[in-house]
This record gives structure tokens, sequence and C-alpha cells, in this order.
């Protein structure tokens, strides 16, 4: 609990006007920041001596389908000084959605990135290599997003011949 109350004012102290919640579900802490100020955000959690969060594990998004802001990017950072996973998160509005990619500060950004692109149509500003993983590149749906059909579209995709 001090490292998380460590973490919260720090990130007050530095970005009070960027901040949109704080939250605390479980022993989760979530911060949800302007999208704006995302890059810079990873910037400093990762330098900062004393919090050291020196990857990303997971890259996501949630599609909220009816509000305002459709999308919200989700990160999970650690700290393996600290043995602390925090999550941060920025709301997207927009069409197409889109966020810079924090690929340049966490390399490991990258690929979880692109899976977002892909199976939510996420669009990571700068990302080095932002192309499709699951689905094909020619493929105009992203199956993940609240709007795709539970069953697919019909013909969207060639389907394999029947194996016997």
């Amino acid at each position: 609990m001090e490292f998380e109350k460590l973490v919260i004012n720090k990130i007050k102290s530095k970005f009070e006007n960027s901040i949109e919640d704080i939250s605390n579900f479980r022993g989760d802490l979530s911060i949800t920041i302007s999208k704006d100020k995302i890059v810079e955000l990873a910037k400093f959690l990762k330098e900062d001596e004393e919090l050291h969060f020196e990857t990303c594990i997971d890259v996501t998004a949630i599609d909220w389908a009816t509000r305002k802001n459709r999308f919200t990017v989700v990160y999970h950072v650690y700290s393996y000084k600290n043995n602390f996973t925090l999550r941060l998160k920025a709301n997207i509005d927009g069409e197409p959605p889109q966020i810079e990619t924090v690929s340049n500060v966490w390399r490991s950004a990258n690929w979880y990135e692109r899976e977002t692109y892909d199976m939510y149509g996420i669009i990571f500003v700068n990302h080095p290599d932002l192309r499709r993983m699951y689905m094909p590149e020619g493929f105009e749906y992203h199956p993940l997003r609240k709007d795709f059909p539970l069953l697919g579209i019909p013909g969207s995709l060639p389907l394999p011949d029947k194996v016997e």
C-alpha cells in the first residue's frame, strides 16, 4: 500500500491536470489519463528511479459501443524492482480511433499494440510496424468490436475445404 501511495502521489504531482480517474479495485490500481499524455506518462513511469516500471506486460482495449468515447485502451505495466503491476487507461474518441504508440518506450508493447489494432481497429500513431497479425491484411473488419456479428460475416473470409 505504501508503494501504491507513492505511485499516486508522483503521478498526481506531474500529471494532475491530465488525470481523469484513479481507482483501486481489489488491490489493482488503475489510472486513467488523457490520451495526449500517454507517452509522457509512460516515459515518466519507466525512467523514475523509485517507480521503475520497466516493462509493458499487456495492451488491450474495451469497446463500450454506446459511449461517447467508444474505446478505452488499457496498458498493464510492471515494476520488477517493486513487484507491482499498474493499469493505465486512456479513453479514445474520434473515428478512426487512434492514440500514440508507447512501443518507443516499452519495446514489448509493439506486438500487443498490433494485436489491439487487429482485433479492435485502434490505430497506434507512429508505431514501427502496424499491421495485422491474426486476420488477413485485406480483411476490413475487427472481430472484437461490439458491432461485429457473433457468428462472423458470411463470405468475408474463404473457409478451408472440408477435411475427411
